[in-house]
């Protein structure tokens, strides 16, 4: 048995490996053109080409983190096919491999695959894709969202306080960075810009070319303002430079625990945290979708092909990995417009295909 799990599990990296090479090489090409369009521009140390090749490598492991799932099921189908198609899954069964153990050696093949996309998602992904930004901030000066930036809140005492960075600047540090203080009444109780602001080494901010005026109420009625201008002034707070870079880029780019600190954070300040919550859940989720695609390609082995006929089931495969990449984005996006709740608008899909994997192990492997 050992020679025959070791044959299926050499057969099946060798076909994964191969189809996930292909689809990277697949989306390298279209960021590539996609990227081109900064070449040239002014900004930083000015985009070149270069830039443009390693900021796309960069996503490289970002996008071999969401196809793993996908050519998991497409490189698995085409094994277990063409081992059907050859005869050699007959041989296999007639030697004494049932269909719960063969079940058992793709589930072992599937807990490798599980490991890999968890690393990937969780440690590899994160980092090449914060380099990735950083490439862009650096030789096109700057990294925002929107027209408006990133909103941030946080609570100090009995004092709340809504922070607004407009973009990253090069090096890590923020642009036009405005932060609004209001008393425990819900007034307005100063106003801060600064043109610039970096992350000093005790948690706070360091502020530069700061504007601030601040409101102070005496009775009913009278009123006062005072303003102030400094080169640089410290601001102490405990949102730290993953949090910026969390409202700033996308939240599925990073690691769980990451993602669960910023959810308590905004639990904590008041803030909607659903949209962080789902894809907090989907990153637990997803790596274990490695597990329903190689129980979905098992029965591929149970089929019998005739000559030429095994392109119509990988086919077949692409397409039921193709939806179930579109139906986790669908209910991402449903789950957070209807208020679903979080888990379970993760684990949806993930069930959803789970159940028609044993539905379909049952009928073609152990009914036929």
């Amino acid at each position: 048995m050992k020679t025959l799990r070791r044959l299926i599990h050499r057969e099946a990296l060798l076909a994964v490996a191969f189809v996930t090479a292909g689809f990277l090489a697949l989306f390298f090409f279209f960021d590539l053109v996609d990227e081109l369009r900064w070449v040239g521009k002014a900004g930083g140390e000015g985009y070149q080409l270069s830039h443009a090749f390693l900021y796309v490598a960069l996503s490289i492991p970002s996008h071999l983190y969401e196809l793993l799932p996908i050519t998991v099921l497409i490189g698995t189908i085409f094994v277990m096919a063409r081992l059907a198609q050859s005869s050699e899954f007959t041989i296999m069964r007639t030697s004494g491999m049932g269909p719960w153990r063969a079940l058992r050696t793709l589930l072992a093949l599937g807990g490798v695959f599980v490991l890999l996309t968890f690393a990937v998602g969780d440690y590899v992904a994160p980092l090449a894709d914060r380099a990735a930004q950083l490439v862009k901030v650096r030789y096109l000066g700057k990294l925002t969202t929107g027209a408006t930036g990133a909103w941030l809140k946080e609570r100090q005492d009995d004092h709340s306080f809504a922070v607004n960075v407009r973009a990253l600047a090069p090096h890590g540090g923020m642009l036009d960075v405005r932060i609004f203080e209001f008393d425990a009444d819900g007034r307005l109780a100063s106003q801060t810009r600064a043109a610039s602001a970096s992350f000093d080494a005790n948690g706070s901010w360091e502020l530069q070319d700061v504007q601030r005026s601040t409101f102070e109420l005496r009775g009913t009625q009278d009123a006062r303002v005072e303003h102030l201008q400094a080169p640089a002034l410290a601001w102490p707070t405990r949102i730290s430079a993953d949090m910026v870079a969390a409202a700033l880029l996308k939240p599925d780019r990073m690691a769980t625990i990451d993602l669960f600190q910023y959810v308590r954070h905004l639990e904590a300040n008041g803030q909607s945290a659903q949209r962080y919550e789902i894809e907090f859940w989907r990153k637990v989720f997803y790596p274990l979708s490695c597990l329903v695609m190689v129980v979905l390609a098992l029965p591929f082995a149970y089929l019998h092909f005739r000559s030429g006929g095994i392109a119509g089931y990988v086919f077949g495969g692409v397409m039921a990995g193709i939806s179930f990449f579109l139906l986790n984005n669908v209910f991402g996006y449903a789950g957070n417009l209807q208020n679903w709740p979080p888990m379970l608008t993760a684990a949806a899909p993930g069930l959803i295909y789970s159940v028609l994997s044993l539905a379909a192990f049952g009928w073609l492997v152990l009914r036929r």
